[in-house]
């Protein structure tokens, strides 16, 4: 567990660091890390961040980390891609960030969100912005489309898995169709989806917005992964399709049909 005053210790060694470090120009503390979004922070809440640095520096800066604070307790640093990184401190604290040049996070998105650290230009204010603009655009859903690709996922993954493509079809049905589902089931019933939401990932806090629907789809995944696929198909059915003259009814029967359910 993180306490509040550990929390915040290190949200200030990072501005600290940021600040010290030659070539760093910026930090962004998002999500519940973020002083907006403070009113969320649990036990499980980590530090998501973006680092920037100066235009042309990144490739020469990223592989120094020095800047993290407590450097004594770091257990575990890794990368992911080019410029997305992860630390883990010896309590389980997490960092997840993005340690980049502004114009390598041009397509980046951000709700929640403070900027702690910026250059005299507002390099930093200006990325966070941008992000911000993104992800409202990106916030829409298309439930109609979502639910006719919820029925294909289900449908190939549970041939592959008949197949004997076991690993691949639980991908299909366990992620891909739940996703979709979720995204269907907020843009299909909007109202009911609260601030508490978060605008980037649609399966984030989807328990609270919808707290019927939510542990029955997240019961299913506990099922055998072809019991799985028949209960998020009946589940889809049973949620979206009564009252809904967009449902695809001939497609979910035909698919009933084809997989013998």
């Amino acid at each position: 567990m993180t306490a509040p005053e550990r929390f915040d210790e290190l949200s200030a060694g990072l501005a600290s660091g940021v600040r010290e470090r030659e070539g760093l120009i910026g930090l962004v503390l998002l999500g519940s890390a973020s002083e907006e979004a403070a009113h969320r922070r649990d036990e499980w809440s980590d530090h998501d961040f973006f680092a920037l640095t100066e235009a042309g520096k990144g490739h020469e800066i990223r592989p120094d980390l020095s800047w993290l604070p407590d450097q004594e307790r770091i257990v575990l640093t890794a990368r992911e891609g080019e410029i997305g990184f992860a630390a883990v401190y010896d309590d389980g604290h997490v960092f997840e960030f993005a340690f980049s040049e502004a114009s390598e996070l041009a397509g980046a998105l951000a709700g929640d969100a403070t900027v702690v650290v910026d250059d005299a230009a507002g390099t930093t204010a200006r990325l966070l912005a941008e992000s911000r603009e993104r992800a409202a655009a990106g916030d829409r859903f298309d439930p109609a489309n979502d639910v006719r690709l919820v029925l294909v996922k289900l449908l190939i993954g549970v041939g592959r898995v008949r197949r004997g493509e076991v690993l691949n079809g639980n991908a299909f049905i366990r992620q891909w169709a739940v996703q979709l589902l979720v995204r269907a089931i907020r843009g299909r019933f909007a109202e009911a989806s609260t601030t508490l939401r978060d605008t980037i990932d649609p399966m984030r806090r989807f328990e609270r917005d919808f707290p019927e629907w939510g542990p029955r789809i997240a019961g299913a995944l506990d099922l055998p992964i072809e019991e799985c696929a028949r209960e998020l198909y009946e589940l889809t059915r049973g949620i979206l399709e009564p009252g809904w003259d967009e449902f695809p009814t001939r497609a979910a029967d035909a698919v009933a049909r084809r997989l013998d359910w």
